[in-house]
């Protein structure tokens, strides 16, 4: 593809794909960024899209993944998983330690699940993220967050409960 069809087939898709992109980031900056990142992957890809069916489809695909990549970039805006509290009432030690063990097991558990699963618990339970949220960012179907959720939820719960079980043996 040569620099004028270039101009007039991707340069256009500018603002519709900063709009998307600003959808998800909720950051006119980040959302400009992301898109003139888009632009220069696929200009040095420039001689390949004319083989591709739609360029705006592609121009779109690349756009939602470096816009993925930079939403798992940043740092959860929650609390700590260390820092999380169960209660307000003063702890011993013990008690402090048991449950930063506990913390500490839990992130390991979570580190194991399958790739989907491990971000959608973490945006929706350490980052506060909305199922809705999460299903447009992850581009899925609210059910399939649902049933993922549900399913590192349940993983999880089983295996720090056997983790708990083999220690008291």
């Amino acid at each position: 593809m040569e620099l004028e069809t270039f101009k007039i087939t991707v340069l256009p898709l500018r603002e519709k794909l900063i709009n998307f992109s600003l959808k998800l980031t909720q950051e006119r900056a980040d959302a400009e960024d992301i898109v003139q990142e888009a632009f220069l992957k696929l200009w040095y890809i420039r001689e390949k899209l004319d083989g591709y069916h739609s360029v705006e489809a592609l121009a779109m695909q690349v756009t939602k993944n470096l816009t993925l990549d930079k939403l798992r970039a940043r740092r959860p805006e929650g609390p700590d998983i260390d820092t999380l509290s169960i209660d307000s009432g003063s702890r011993s030690p013990a008690e402090l330690l048991e449950q930063k063990d506990a913390a500490a097991r839990i992130r390991e558990l979570i580190a194991g699940l399958p790739t989907v699963q491990q971000t959608i618990i973490r945006m929706k339970d350490v980052e506060g993220y909305e199922l809705s949220e999460i299903a447009e960012i992850t581009g899925s179907a609210i059910e399939a967050v649902r049933s993922n959720l549900s399913r590192a939820r349940k993983k999880i719960r089983e295996q720090f409960l056997q983790l708990n079980k083999q220690e008291q043996l």
